[in-house]
Formats: C-alpha cells, structure tokens, sequence
C-alpha cells in the first residue's frame, strides 16, 4: 500500500474521500489486530499511515523519531516512512482540534475546561487546551480519579467540555456522555465524534444556546496536515474547506417535512432520482412494518401508537447517511423526532397552498378544508421552527424539486 488509516475497528470512514480529494496518491483502510500490529509495523509495506483507536500510544516504540508536537501530546496519528527505512512520528490531530474550536468561535483561555475520556485524542484535547490557554483541564473517566460521579460533585462549574470518547457515535446515535443541565456554567462545547454530523451532545448545547461543534472540521483539519506530509506539498486551507463542504453535500441526508398532502413523497422521489441517493418515505416504511396502511393503524390502534412507530421508523432512517427521507405531516410534533432529523441533516419545509392539499386517506385531515386549516394553524410555527429552509410546492413537481436540490446544497455550504 502507500497510505491508509490502521486501527483494530475502522467501519465506515470518510478517510478515503477526504484523501483522494487532497492529494493523488492511493490510501487504504486497514484493520490490525492488536496481535498483528507488531508485524505490520516492522514489514513496513506501506509509505505513510494515519493511525487511529487504539494504537495512538502502542506505536510511539516503533519511532525512530517523534516530531516536537508528538512529544508533546504524548501519541501519534502519523507514520511516515523516512528514505533510510526508520518510521517518523507526527500529531496532525492537535491542529484539527485547535482548527475546530477556532472555527466554532470556542476560546478556552482563562476558562475551567473538562475533558471526557483519557485515551489518546484526550492527550490532544488536553495538549491544545493547554496551548490555547485554560485556566484548568479536569480528565474525566469511568475509572479515574475524576469520575462522573464526581463531574458533577466537584466539577459543575466547567465552561468548556470535550468529549473524546465514542458516546453518542454511529451506529449508537442518540447517547450522551454527559448531562448538560447538571453543568450550568458552560459556555462551549466540542465533540471528537464526526459521524453523526450532530451528536446529542452537540445538539443539546445548541438548544441551550451554547456554541457547539462535532468533530468533522477537526477531521478534515488534520487530514490536510497528513496529507502534506505524505506528498511534500503545501495544501491551502480552503481546500481542505472545499472538501468539508464536499463531505457535507454527500453525507447528510434531506429531510422533507410539511402538511399531509403537501407533496413530500413525490418530491422526494424525484429528488432522491435526480441526487442519485437512496429514498426513504417514512409513511410507506411505517405501513410494511405493520402490515396495514396508515389509515388503518389510526382507526385500529389510534394517534398514540401511530407517533411511537413514527418515532422508531425516524430514528432507523435518521440515523444513516446520504439519503433523501419524507416525513408524515405530523413528524414535527415530538421534539426527539426533529433532534433525529437534525443529527445528520438538514431539513426543508414544503409549503403548499391549503386549497390545493389533498384529504383523502389522511387520517387527520380528510373531513374537511376547515379540519386541514385548524391542522396548518396548530402545525405552521412548529414546521417554520424545525426547516433549515422553505420551498413552495405550488407549481410543477420538476420545479419544486429543483429549488429543495438548491436549497439543500445551499444549506450545506457547498
């Protein structure tokens, strides 16, 4: 190989696409057991290697030579192999964090800083927090000094916190490592998780106001470092901005919320077509899962138990990446559902004149125009809270689904 990314469990990276848009060379991804690591590193088949959990520490002995800011950080996510044979030890992980909290407007310096996890990316957490000036960096673990138990005895006064551990990673969304409402003080907080976009810790600080960010910029950040040292160039930071946008078009999934009726799964079938992604329409999933159509699980089972299978089907769908989702027109009634399509989307708000929305076979809304506009009246701000953008759907289909496409990359950045 040339270059690749080794750990014992790699799954679903974005490693290689950031690579392959950064530089022309090949990379790889490569489990290694921890039993093989040994025998990997001595073969030396490769020419440069990013190294991630849990090896950050364990390949420190085959370094012929660490650069300063490895041995500062105390591991290393970089090998390369030097002419003479010797492998190069380098951190490219500290200048992704540092990256990432300056581009989240995150400024430690003279504040209390908690740190979850003590593995190596909190060794880098730790080493950046230091240089960027807090006050105090308190290492939180479930079996060290600072337990947290202790987290919140001890320590509720914390301004900044870091997670560096998986708590809340694909495929296990929705987990939280720590309870915010018991941390009253903070006034940032970053998570080393890339995958969702949105972690629930993430999402909790943004509910509560706090800036917040998840660990993408961070990856891509020091993924541009590594790639300069493998190819001996100099790679400008907007390309590596570039390639973050690129990540985001392609990874996020467009979620379509809106009346019943309002055009969502026609729209985003075409959509879905036209981005070549995968299409999940929420309703249609519901039906297979219970083996009856809408209707009949409101008339059997009632409103109640309709909103907890909405609420499975969203999670399921919510939770993996790059595709076009459609919603029920009552999705947007449970704060879980919208936090499940903002993990790892962005989200758009069909809008359609009331006149023209169809009732037939909607549950809700197929007594009359007057049981659809007291339907709008309670919905309309709760759709309007939870869209990142609008689109009207009052022309043609091909039309409509044009502006979502647009909308949506727009939202993304890209």
């Amino acid at each position: 190989m040339e270059y690749g990314l080794i750990g014992e469990r790699l799954g679903h990276s974005y490693s290689p696409m950031i690579h392959a848009r950064l530089a022309d060379y090949r990379y790889e991804l490569v489990e290694v057991a921890p039993d093989a690591l040994d025998g990997f590193l001595r073969a030396r088949d490769f020419r440069g290697l990013n190294v991630t959990i849990p090896y950050k520490r364990a390949v420190i002995p085959y370094c012929a030579e660490l650069s300063d800011v490895a041995r500062e950080v105390g591991c290393v996510n970089t090998l390369l192999v030097r002419p003479d044979g010797s492998l190069y030890g380098h951190n490219t992980d500290i200048g992704g964090f540092i990256h990432m909290l300056r581009g989240a407007g995150i400024d430690p310096r003279g504040r209390k800083a908690v740190v979850l996890g003590s593995g190596g990316t909190s060794l880098t957490a730790r080493t950046a927090l230091r240089r960027l000036g807090a006050k105090e960096t308190v290492v939180v673990s479930r079996s060290g000094p600072v337990d947290y138990a202790a987290l919140y005895a001890d320590h509720a006064d914390a301004e900044i916190l870091v997670n560096t551990t998986p708590v809340g990673m694909y495929p296990n969304n929705g987990a939280s490592p720590a309870d915010l409402k018991r941390l009253p003080n903070l006034l940032g907080v970053a998570d080393v998780v890339y995958n969702p976009e949105k972690t629930a810790l993430v999402l909790d600080a943004l509910e509560r106001g706090i800036p917040a960010v998840s660990g993408l910029s961070m990856l891509v950040a020091q993924a541009r470092e590594a790639a300069e040292l493998f190819s001996g160039r100099d790679i400008p930071e907007a390309a590596g901005e570039a390639v973050l946008r690129e990540i985001r078009g392609q990874t996020l999934n467009l979620v379509l919320i809106g009346m019943p009726g309002c055009g969502k799964s026609s729209l985003g079938e075409a959509v879905a077509r036209a981005m070549g992604r995968p299409f999940v329409d929420c309703d249609a999933e519901i039906a297979a899962r219970a083996g009856m159509p809408v209707p009949e699980i409101f008339a059997r089972f009632g409103e109640a138990r309709f909103r907890e299978m909405e609420t499975e089907v969203l999670r399921d769908a919510c939770r993996e990446s790059g595709r076009v989702i459609a919603t029920g027109g009552g999705s947007i009634l449970r704060a879980e559902n919208v936090r499940a399509m903002r993990q790892n989307g962005r989200v758009c708000f069909i809008r359609r004149a009331i006149e023209a929305l169809p009732r037939d076979g909607r549950p809700l809304s197929s007594a009359s125009t007057d049981a659809v506009r007291k339907l709008w009246a309670e919905r309309r701000e709760r759709y309007i809270a939870a869209g990142d953008f609008a689109v009207d759907n009052n022309s043609t289909l091909s039309d409509a689904a044009a502006r979502i496409q647009e909308g949506f990359y727009e939202a993304v950045g890209h």
